[in-house]
């Protein structure tokens, strides 16, 4: 009988707690620590998930296979480097870390010592997603548009919207287009903090798509849209809703307003019904269990970065050029 994978969490705030819950109810795996510099907090999610509790990374040595890191982006790169020379495999929360030749360090560091380096795009697994692909309606995308707007949370402030929330667009728009993004033209704005809180940016890619994506922490209400045009059909997808609609050319001409057009087949598939956030777990579990690839490793983490790094260098600019916004 295979031994269980044994796994703890750094960093147990709001969403590191989410994600040693998950661990508890995954099969073949043991939760068997958590770890926190906050003693309060460490002891209240210790004690409620009847795990050890460890204020420091180097108690876990020797006592675990794997790990989630879900401590502020800029502790990243630190954490995730001592886990990997430890032998641990690594689920690093999104974005994987500040700056590209940190992330490159972690990807060598992985590679080297065989290690599964999993990056947490989360949306990767959401449910809509897994319809789109299954239903093979994902095509050949010509222009994309994403809204990702939710009122203000006092949480993730070390990072800025880009960062905080249009990088889950972002990486969907990298894995649905097959080409590179040749250039990047952006603008945002603060808000209510200092950093960025509102931004669009527009992706022109090589093969001629082009993606247009907002993201805002100061809205009224949550959204969270992708719009996918294709030759023959336009898909929305409601991530909130966890609803798939797809508009497609069918085989049958009809008459609109006295013209003769192709006939449009409105298509609603089924979604199907699951823990997104278990779902990932639960991916990187059973590659580090069965010897595989991760399916968001640190290479796809890192091309996320990139772009998101562009992006933040042309608000940048926009805010140099026009100082009064």
């Amino acid at each position: 009988m295979t031994p269980a994978l044994r796994a703890a969490v750094i960093g147990v705030g709001y969403l590191g707690r989410i994600h040693a819950m998950k661990y508890k109810l995954l099969a073949g795996v043991e939760l068997v620590a958590v770890v926190d510099s906050d003693e309060s907090r460490l002891q209240q999610v210790s004690g409620e998930l009847g795990v050890p509790g460890y204020q420091g990374i180097q108690e876990l040595l020797g006592k675990v296979d794997v790990v989630s890191i879900c401590t502020p982006t800029p502790s990243h790169h630190a954490i995730a480097r001592w886990c990997l020379h430890a032998g641990i495999h690594c689920l690093v929360e999104k974005p994987v870390t500040v700056h590209l030749q940190e992330v490159d360090e972690l990807i060598q560091l992985a590679q080297a010592n065989k290690l599964v380096l999993q990056v947490g795009h989360l949306k990767r697994f959401h449910p809509v997603v897994t319809a789109m692909k299954a239903g093979g309606f994902l095509g050949q995308p010509r222009y994309i548009e994403a809204q990702r707007l939710a009122p203000f949370k006092p949480r993730s402030l070390d990072v800025d919207v880009v960062l905080d929330l249009m990088i889950h667009d972002v990486d969907l728009v990298l894995h649905f287009v097959d080409s590179e993004v040749e250039d990047v033209l952006a603008v945002g704005a603060p808000a209510l903090t200092d950093r960025v809180d509102m931004a669009n940016a527009r992706l022109l890619f090589r093969n001629g798509c082009v993606a247009s994506l907002t993201a805002s922490r100061v809205a009224n209400e949550s959204t969270r849209r992708m719009r996918i045009f294709q030759n023959d059909s336009y898909l929305v997808l409601d991530f909130a809703e966890k609803n798939l609609q797809i508009m497609r050319r069918g085989d049958e001409r009809q008459k609109l307003h006295g013209v003769e057009i192709s006939s449009i087949e409105e298509i609603r598939p089924l979604v199907p019904v699951y823990d997104t956030l278990e779902t990932q777990i639960g991916a990187f579990c059973h590659a580090v269990g069965h010897g595989l690839s991760s399916p968001v490793d640190g290479g796809q983490g890192r091309r996320a970065l990139d772009v998101v790094i562009r992006i933040q260098d042309a608000i940048n600019a926009f805010l140099r050029t026009n100082p009064s916004c």
